[in-house]
């Protein structure tokens, strides 16, 4: 049952990841990327999401840096440390 555990944890923070590098490019709607960014969306964004609402993003200049994936991998590596 830990093994699941464990392997569902590193699965989501593999999720966080990728939706945080595919931030960093331009998506068109329609195409694969887009899809494959929704489903990372619908599939992060309620963890990120509760996050976001306690912890609002930092202001630097005109920009906001979003800190919910860092807080959340942060989280999921002690939970994996603990649980794995």
């Amino acid at each position: 049952m830990t093994s699941l555990i464990c392997l569902a944890l590193g699965i989501y923070s593999l999720l966080i990841l990728v939706r945080i590098v595919l931030s960093w490019f331009p998506i068109s709607s329609g195409g694969l990327m887009a899809s494959v960014y929704g489903v990372l969306f619908s599939a992060t964004e309620p963890v990120l999401g509760a996050i976001r609402r306690v912890i609002p993003p930092v202001r630097m200049g005109a920009m906001g840096l979003d800190l919910s994936p860092l807080i959340v991998l942060f989280g999921l590596q002690i939970l994996r440390g603990v649980i794995c």
